[in-house]
């Protein structure tokens, strides 16, 4: 395949997406909600409703922390859905707890960079 303008863009854009969501789950990042879309929402595998307000105001307890079990990923995927849009799904293990996650991804105006708009987190069932 050759990389076209196109191509190259559509994977600088999911490459994007995926460092974010990276920084999002390493305690060492200093990035916060600079991450996160003033319009951003999460149902969480818990099946609890985050808005953006919340979300940061719970940032230094979160998974990944200090004293929280570290966050494994895997299997990260993205597509670009719109110049603007990319979505990413990938599974977490967070102290043995299995999920299935789904992120949008949404680039801001201006310089404010991709941000994450959406995310939901599903538990997978043991066994």
């Amino acid at each position: 395949m050759i990389d076209t303008d196109e191509n190259l863009e559509e994977q600088a854009a999911i490459a994007a997406a995926k460092d974010g969501e990276l920084r999002l789950h390493d305690p060492a990042s200093a990035v916060g909600a600079r991450l996160f879309d003033p319009e951003f929402v999460e149902v969480g595998a818990s099946g609890r409703r985050w808005t953006y307000e919340e979300m940061v105001a719970a940032l230094p307890t979160l998974h990944g922390g200090a004293e929280s079990p570290r966050i494994e990923v895997s299997g990260m995927r993205g597509v670009l859905l719109a110049p603007d849009l990319v979505h990413l799904t990938y599974e977490s293990v967070i102290g043995g707890r299995r999920a299935r996650r789904s992120s949008l991804w949404r680039k801001g105006e201006g310089d404010t960079g991709w941000r994450l708009y959406y995310h939901q987190g599903t538990l997978v069932p043991e066994g």
